[in-house]
């Protein structure tokens, strides 16, 4: 589905922008960059900007038009600060762009177009859109670089698939946050218990007080990691404390 996603810079007239847009890109699984007219490309500034983006520069597809750029899409959006006269449907709010263009983005390509740094998108190249969108920002100061743009549109892009079903996106879980099984944590009140009574502070099993910790450590949520030394501290414990006698 990201596969069918284009995004077209029109005229861009700084290459450190293009490399830019490519990062902005691959951090949302976007790779299908279309150029139109660059005043300079391939360039070394871009290169530079892309990081570890480049594979999305070396594919990166040069036309001379817009309207070759955007052949064959179902949607074509234009990303304006300013509304124009044109009846184009608008987007207000860039999620609302999202969700409509991934429903398309299911079969058939469509195209997020952006226009150049200073002047945006011509009249006539919004007329090769089926729609616009703007970001909102502060009326007073709303003035965003291009491949700022890129990645916030392309943000609300990949925001929409991951919550696909589909998707099969994994978020990033660290591997000290893995909660503990339910027997790691039946061990763990165990062995509470266990000490609570040995050092005296229970001189009686005492189901409330048990019933009130174990609602305290589900609260906390320990990680395995977390809960693991927490036993550790218990054996720690336990070792100073006198050793019952068998009779």
């Amino acid at each position: 589905m990201l596969s069918n996603i284009r995004i077209i810079l029109v005229q861009t007239y700084h290459p450190g922008n293009i490399g830019a847009t490519a990062r902005a890109m691959k951090t949302m699984g976007l790779t299908r960059l279309i150029l139109v007219n660059p005043r300079a490309f391939p360039d070394a500034d871009a290169t530079r900007l892309a990081a570890g983006a480049t594979d999305v520069l070396d594919s990166a597809q040069v036309v001379s038009s817009l309207e070759e750029a955007v052949s064959g899409c179902v949607q074509v959006v234009g990303a304006s600060a300013r509304l124009r006269s044109m009846p184009l449907p608008h987007f207000d709010e860039p999620d609302d762009m999202a969700q409509r263009v991934m429903d398309n983005a299911q079969h058939q390509p469509v195209a997020l177009v952006f226009g150049r740094e200073r002047s945006g998108l011509t009249n006539a190249e919004i007329r090769s859109c089926t729609h616009q969108v703007s970001i909102p920002a502060n009326p007073d100061y709303g003035i965003l670089n291009l491949s700022q743009a890129v990645q916030i549109l392309a943000y609300e892009l990949h925001r929409q698939w991951r919550r696909r079903a589909d998707s099969g996106f994994v978020y990033q879980t660290p591997s000290e946050a893995i909660p503990p099984t339910r027997e790691q944590f039946g061990h763990f009140q165990a062995h509470l218990n266990q000490v609570m009574q040995r050092s005296g502070f229970l001189t009686q099993p005492h189901a409330r007080t048990e019933e009130q910790l174990q609602a305290l450590f589900a609260r906390a949520e320990p990680s395995r990691k977390e809960l693991s030394l927490l036993r550790g501290w218990l054996s720690a414990l336990d070792a100073h404390l006198p050793q019952q006698s068998d009779s």
